[in-house]
């Protein structure tokens, strides 16, 4: 098997019939790097051509603010609870600023930059994002991305991009108002404003 740096992969479920994907970069509140893309498209594709797999789970990890909150309950999912991850305080923070600020557009054009962030919107299997914390920037559009959000009570979803300048730029501004409407995907987008579950 593929070991990871970034990501945690195992089967689960009484078949172990579902993958579980958990960014696991805590360090940096699971901020979206090149790094962790890449090795999330491999951990996809092996989900996607293992016959066994017949779902798959994106989550957080919980050692992002370990020991800071309480864990929440475990919440029961298909019926089984040992079939779930615990929940989670932390989805993604964001595309990783520190590893894209020193880019320049002409770098990030030629070289397809987030050219690859689309797998999981690819994947023919179905993807649910577990999201019980902050999902922001590149980590509410990668949620967005999934063909289920199970959101959890402390679950934040936001695109604070224009408070750096810039705006969403992994498909957030049309998947967001899709997603939400016009109306509020406009709020969340000109003004950086997060939403809860």
């Amino acid at each position: 098997g593929s070991t990871f740096q970034y990501l945690l992969v195992q089967k689960t479920g009484a078949q172990k019939n579902v993958g579980l994907i958990q960014l696991n970069r805590p360090q940096a509140l699971n901020a979206l790097c090149e790094g962790l893309m890449a090795e999330l498209r491999r951990a996809l594709e092996a989900m996607e051509s293992d016959p066994q797999v017949g779902a798959i789970v994106l989550t957080g990890s919980q050692k992002a603010f370990a020991g800071k909150v309480r864990p929440l309950p475990t919440p029961k999912f298909w019926g089984r609870r040992e079939s779930w991850c615990p929940s989670l305080l932390l989805f993604a923070a964001g595309a990783d600023i520190k590893e894209m600020q020193s880019k320049t557009f002409q770098e990030c054009y030629n070289g397809a930059f987030l050219g690859g962030w689309d797998k999981v919107s690819v994947v023919r299997k179905p993807i649910i994002a577990a999201v019980n914390g902050y999902a922001l920037g590149g980590g509410c559009e990668l949620a967005m991305m999934c063909d289920i959000i199970y959101a959890g009570e402390k679950a934040q979803f936001g695109q604070p991009e224009i408070l750096l300048g810039t705006i969403p730029g992994a498909g957030g501004t049309q998947r967001l108002t899709r997603a939400v409407g016009k109306s509020l995907a406009m709020e969340m987008v000109l003004t950086g404003d997060r939403i809860s579950a």
